[in-house]
């Protein structure tokens, strides 16, 4: 099954390197050119769906002006699933590439 487009980008930004929420909605904000934008609710249910699922684990956690904060790490299974999601989502973007220069309606060299 296909991932969400929020986990893809969480699981994303998690491949580098573990961090924390905040450094995680504005490594996906970056990534997107700006076109996701994690708010706070829907970025912890996605963390926790994702932990969940043994994508994801707590890496460390710290106390930071009385606010707990998680740092989460990308698991073996999580890269396994990014790496499959990452050529899935190349795959159809080179189909619908080359059924557009077929079509006529991009032209050879164009940008898909």
């Amino acid at each position: 099954m296909p991932l969400k487009e929020s986990a893809f980008h969480i699981l994303s930004a998690l491949a580098e390197e573990p961090t924390h929420g905040y450094g995680i909605m504005k490594d996906v904000e970056q990534q997107s050119g700006g076109t996701v934008r994690l708010r706070p609710g829907t970025l912890y249910a996605v963390l926790a769906e994702l932990v969940d699922d043994g994508l994801i684990e707590v890496d460390s956690e710290e106390v930071i002006q009385s606010r707990l904060r998680r740092n989460y790490r990308l698991t073996a299974s999580g890269a396994r699933r990014l790496a499959d999601e990452a050529e899935r989502r190349r795959a159809a973007a080179v189909t619908a590439g080359r059924r557009l220069r077929r079509s006529g309606l991009l032209p050879e060299g164009g940008a898909a």
